[in-house]
């Protein structure tokens, strides 16, 4: 049996600062992934005023026995007032940087990209300074939805490839390891001033090298930065731990990634893909990218 080491404590958060984000959130009637993945970051994020919103939800049409997220509800119509709603909480928060990321809703015709768009739209208009960062799902291989994403330009695009191939029938049914590897290539290849970034869970049953494998595979599509972290199982529905992995394994995976040229690399037992991705506004004034080229029409 696995204990679980101290290293994956949490502290307790301040309740008042907690309090204060999950008013907004309640006021305004939007979802946040820290919630409805349960994610043990929660307390430190809201503490910080800080929050990864869940769009489209919380329903979602995929059935993953990693993720909290509930399948079981009926994936409701998308609402128009959601982008609004959430560019409030934006402007309300005082966000720098905001990540908008949703449930997967393989129902729609273009797998919800119009509603990314919509949000990038409008938190732009609201709060022109904050960078925007959008954790998206596969969209079923339909790439010219994709396009629609890439040409309302947010800083970051996210799309975690969540574990090593052998791991995908188990852990991810209803994805497809080289489709994820994909969608990020078709990103660089369509908009390379566009910051790129995934994210896997270890603890699964991997191996380090099967790890390095997959890092090596991201940085062959030209991947920006890269998050690794501790699976934890929500509840006991849910796929159990194998193993959790060392602080010093953590590390070493950290030191490999930036040996093979990632911008940027998050590898610690509580990195989850959107955990402090605020610091992409460093890693874009250390590393900018020329926009020039952004008006060549996306194919």
């Amino acid at each position: 049996m696995n204990v679980k080491p101290d290293w994956l404590r949490v502290k307790a958060p301040q309740l008042q600062k907690v309090g204060t984000v999950k008013e907004i959130l309640r006021d305004l009637n939007l979802n946040t992934v820290c919630e409805e993945a349960s994610c043990p970051n929660i307390g430190e994020c809201f503490q910080a005023l800080t929050a990864t919103f869940l769009i489209m939800g919380p329903a979602c049409t995929r059935a993953c026995p990693y993720c909290d997220i509930d399948f079981e509800k009926k994936p409701q119509p998308l609402d128009p007032s959601e982008p609004v709603r959430l560019a409030e909480a934006v402007l309300r928060m005082k966000l720098q940087h905001v990540v908008i990321t949703s449930v997967n809703r393989d129902d729609l015709v273009d797998g919800g990209a119009s509603q990314f768009v919509r949000c990038i739209e409008v938190v732009r208009e609201k709060s022109p300074d904050t960078t925007i960062e959008v954790l998206i799902p596969d969209l079923c291989a339909n790439w010219s939805a994709l396009n629609k994403i890439l040409q309302a330009d947010p800083e970051v695009l996210n799309h975690n490839s969540e574990t090593v191939p052998r791991l995908y029938r188990r852990v991810r049914p209803q994805g497809d390891y080289q489709r994820s590897l994909e969608l990020l290539k078709r990103t660089k290849d369509q908009a390379p001033w566009l910051y790129t970034k995934s994210g896997i869970m270890v603890g699964l049953g991997e191996t380090s090298d099967e790890v390095k494998a997959v890092l090596e595979d991201l940085r062959n599509v030209n991947c920006d930065i890269v998050t690794i972290g501790q699976y934890l199982q929500p509840t006991s529905k849910h796929l159990k731990v194998e193993e959790f992995i060392s602080l010093a394994q953590f590390n070493s995976w950290r030191e490999y990634g930036e040996s093979i040229g990632f911008l940027q690399v998050v590898s610690t037992p509580l990195t989850r893909s959107s955990y402090h991705a605020e610091q992409v506004k460093q890693l874009m004034q250390k590393y900018p990218r020329d926009k020039s080229h952004q008006a060549t029409e996306l194919r």
